[in-house]
């Protein structure tokens, strides 16, 4: 029975990064396969119908995933040749840096943009549409304030990142010949704009300043006041052509989910409590399920939003193989670190940045401890440690006996052969026996009693009378 229980143990241990590799073959493949068909499908029906004018929706959170989206979507508009592209604006900004690479890409496309500020185009919004060729507005319908802020919403005094900002948005206004003081005054508050001439009003120094759709025409940040995307396309003069709108597929949204800090972090924890219960105290096979699918659904988030290649994966795949070896091939923890750097590798370079993943790791490493902790100490008896402690007790309710059992010599006399200092011998009934006292010295010939007999030690007192 311990035979086939060790088997068990080292197969389904072995078969953890078996599975894992499953899981995440699993996970590409669903995401892979789909988006292959269904990109060649469009992609023959676009081609069909000539030029054609693509939509492509910007109303969600300025971050990596939305830069991955955008970049599929203009990808497919130039493979179906499409003659210009509307973005749709609709958003209270985000990251800062997806929004550069967002700008970039429109910057570079080869097919003109429009960017329709269909609700509100605030701080990132306002230098995505900033970088378009055309922008036009909806009626009742922001952009501007454009304001670095941190996580928590509070705006950040820092010079430099002042600077750097302002920078990106005064470039994108005059990339299309917009004024690039009211960029400027759209980002730092202590720029003062005089725009008394066209809408009456003067941006003063300690305001975010922002512009409704008939403001931003007048100033010239906007080229249209539109009530719909066909209008837009009807003043492009484009209205005879077919319009592909191209939104998020699912596995998009379900990773733009995912990889939301909180999310990633509690995925973490899942993953590392659960593969680290399966390994340290096996026999349930749920946790280290539960584990890989909490580690494969952080690595599909990431693949899918663009933050994590097949290499992240490779270098978490090999990591987990070198901490199962190291728990049954002593290599002095080499392998064992080798294996904690490249999971550690792995999670960072799945994150938007260094810090973001280090501080998610951390949290999720401490949180996944206490877990273990918890659950190894409601299992007690059961682990890999237990493998290296004896555990049998050899006691005497069980038959066993360490050495002869002298309690019936209690209560005999005897005499001492040698003198007691204070252990010797005394001959007791007709046996020799290795005696000692209570710390008096018997000389020897003294007649004796045995008071005590605790294992092999038998304690003898001197008899006076």
């Amino acid at each position: 029975m311990v035979k086939q229980r060790r088997i068990w143990l080292h197969t389904k241990t072995l078969l953890l990064p078996l599975m894992l590799i499953a899981v995440l073959t699993i996970s590409l493949t669903s995401v892979m396969l789909p988006a292959a068909f269904a990109s060649s499908e469009e992609t023959a029906s676009q081609g069909d119908a000539g030029t054609a004018v693509v939509i492509v929706p910007v109303k969600q959170k300025v971050e990596q995933g939305l830069l991955s989206f955008m970049e599929r979507a203009f990808k497919e508009a130039q493979e179906a040749k499409a003659e210009h592209i509307v973005l749709v604006v609709n958003t209270l900004g985000g990251r800062v840096d997806s929004a550069s690479e967002i700008g970039e890409l429109i910057r570079t496309s080869p097919i003109p943009t429009t960017a329709f500020v269909e609700g509100k185009a605030v701080s990132a919004g306002t230098y995505i549409a900033l970088n378009a060729n055309h922008i036009a507005m909806q009626p009742g319908s922001t952009i501007g304030a454009a304001a670095v802020v941190d996580g928590s919403g509070t705006l950040i005094e820092d010079p430099k990142t002042i600077s750097f900002w302002v920078g990106q948005m005064t470039e994108a206004a005059k990339l299309n010949g917009r004024d690039p003081n009211i960029a400027a005054a759209m980002v730092d508050k202590s720029v003062a704009v005089d725009m008394t001439d066209t809408i009456g009003r003067e941006k003063k120094p300690g305001e975010i300043l922002s512009l409704s759709a008939t403001d931003a025409e007048k100033v010239g940040y906007s080229e249209l006041t539109a009530s719909s995307v066909e209008d837009v396309v009807k003043w492009l003069g484009l209205d005879n052509r077919t319009m592909i709108e191209i939104q998020p597929s699912l596995a998009e949204e379900v990773a733009r989910f995912l990889v939301n800090p909180v999310v990633t972090t509690i995925l973490l924890i899942i993953g590392i409590a659960g593969v680290a219960i399966e390994l340290l105290v096996p026999g349930f096979g749920a946790p280290g399920i539960i584990g890989l699918l909490g580690f494969g659904l952080f690595f599909f988030g990431s693949y899918v939003s663009g933050l994590a290649g097949m290499e992240a994966m490779a270098l978490f795949i090999i990591g987990i193989i070198l901490m199962v070896i190291e728990l049954f091939v002593p290599s002095f923890g080499i392998l064992g670190l080798l294996g904690s750097a490249s999971l550690i590798a792995a999670v960072v370079m799945s994150a938007p940045n260094p810090k973001t993943g280090f501080i998610s790791l951390g949290v999720a490493v401490a949180a996944a401890a206490v877990i273990v902790a918890l659950f190894a100490r409601t299992n007690k008896g059961r682990g890999i440690w237990n493998k290296f402690i004896l555990r049998d007790k050899l006691g005497t309710e069980e038959g066993y006996l360490s050495a002869d059992v002298q309690n019936s010599l209690v209560g005999e006399r005897g005499i001492a052969l040698t003198t007691l200092r204070p252990s010797g011998t005394a001959q007791i009934g007709d046996s020799r026996v290795d005696v000692v006292t209570t710390g008096e010295f018997i000389d020897s010939g003294k007649p004796v009693v045995v008071i005590k007999a605790e294992g092999t030690w038998v304690v003898v007192k001197e008899v006076k009378n």
